[in-house]
């Protein structure tokens, strides 16, 4: 009777869990040591989250930044499962799919993300859109072209939080609505961007206010009706007619991983070793956003797409170095840089001692998310269409 190989199980296709899945299977395994790697997800795309405000604008297309898994992980010998996790037996060591089959496993990689909570105003879940799938992408889309064919003279929409999402969508937006939209930004703080260098709060100002985005500092979300925001500001509640509102505060961990029997913070983060691995089940590693690490100096890993990605790579090779009886590497975070798009033809980068803004911004972030984006044959492909494009719409013109 032939042994059964070592399973894999990875739950989540992120950044975190699928780039985990491609080092893994890349990795030089004996061949009796090669292990079934499984790779579960409840959508059948993985979505390049960092470039998604570009469908709303029509710079890329859907199958440039969330291609199939199916194509993705072609010849790379993963297996992959489209299924809700339903639950995790860690004493048992299975994992439980709804409407799907249970995994047993030896090795456990938690990457299941994070969710939008619409709980924190009443009206949120109901009429705020939240933009973190491409099922939201599309979501508002719909919206976007129900009211752009509307006889409305204006279009006016709310964006709830000053971070990054919020910025990045209201620059987008903001372009495609031109005259017609009527943009703000609410944001509970005193300040946008609050994690972000002065240089990149500074360029999103301005771009903010070229393109006529009102922006609400220091205001709470009271409520949100089907056309209708209640905005509370210094003790004042403020009720303004609306046609959309985007949702893009807060994560919060998924509940199949809150209920777990394993050390958590006070938000629900697994608690890890800077092997990414939870206390007291190594045989587990969780990454991304449902994870808290702190790396082998002893800093806070953040909960971003960077992070993710650089932590899929130790952690792919930590469960190789585990199954083969080699040293764990400890988790060192590099801090490469923070990227913004601030519409089309427009971004704001900084890293590497290096500051830029405008179109050689847009340029260095497209070329640097090209770069991390899965696999060579989609990299070839979306570049030679980045290519290809700007000369044929050039020769249909002419």
């Amino acid at each position: 009777m032939t042994e059964q190989p070592t399973r894999v199980c990875i739950l989540g296709g992120g950044f975190g869990g699928l780039y985990t899945a491609l080092r893994l299977s890349q990795l030089p395994w004996e061949k009796s040591q090669r292990p079934e790697i499984i790779l579960v997800d409840q959508n059948d795309r993985f979505v390049f989250s960092p470039l998604l405000y570009e469908l709303l604008t029509g710079e890329l297309q859907t199958w440039e930044i969330a291609p199939p898994f199916e194509e993705i992980l072609a010849n790379t010998g993963v297996r992959f499962t489209q299924a809700a996790v339903a639950g995790i037996d860690v004493d048992e060591r299975r994992v439980h799919l709804q409407d799907g089959p249970e995994f047993s496993y030896e090795r456990l990689v938690l990457a299941l993300g994070g969710e939008t909570p619409l709980d924190m105003a009443p009206g949120a879940a109901e009429y705020a859109i939240p933009f973190r799938t491409v099922a939201d992408a599309y979501r508002l889309e719909e919206r976007l072209r129900i009211l752009e064919e509307s006889d409305a003279d204006k279009i006016r929409v709310a964006i709830v939080g000053g971070g990054y999402c919020g910025v990045e969508l209201a620059c987008k937006l903001a372009e495609r609505l031109g005259e017609r939209g009527r943009l703000r930004l609410v944001e509970l703080s005193d300040l946008i961007l609050r994690t972000s260098p002065d240089f990149n709060r500074d360029a999103a100002h301005k771009a903010l206010d070229d393109r006529k985005v009102w922006i609400d500092l220091e205001t709470a979300v009271e409520s949100i009706g089907p056309d209708t925001i209640s905005l509370l500001y210094k003790g004042q509640v403020d009720t303004i007619p609306v046609d959309l509102v985007l949702w893009t505060v807060g994560t919060r961990v998924a509940p199949v991983v809150r209920s777990l029997p394993l050390k958590q913070n006070n938000r629900g983060q697994l608690t890890t070793t800077p092997t990414l691995q939870v206390v007291d089940h190594p045989e587990i590693f969780a990454l991304g956003d449902l994870a808290d690490s702190l790396d082998a100096e002893g800093q806070q890993v953040p909960s971003t797409a960077q992070a993710a990605f650089q932590q899929a790579d130790y952690t792919a090779w930590n469960i190789w170095a585990s199954l083969t009886g080699r040293p764990l590497l400890p988790f060192r975070y590099q801090h490469l840089g923070e990227m913004m798009t601030l519409g089309t033809d427009n971004a704001t980068f900084t890293g590497a001692g290096i500051k830029l803004d405008g179109p050689l911004a847009h340029l260095t972030r497209r070329l640097a998310y090209l770069y991390r984006m899965p696999t060579l044959d989609h990299k070839l492909k979306v570049g030679f269409n980045w290519i290809a494009r700007p000369v044929l719409d050039l020769l249909a013109g002419g």
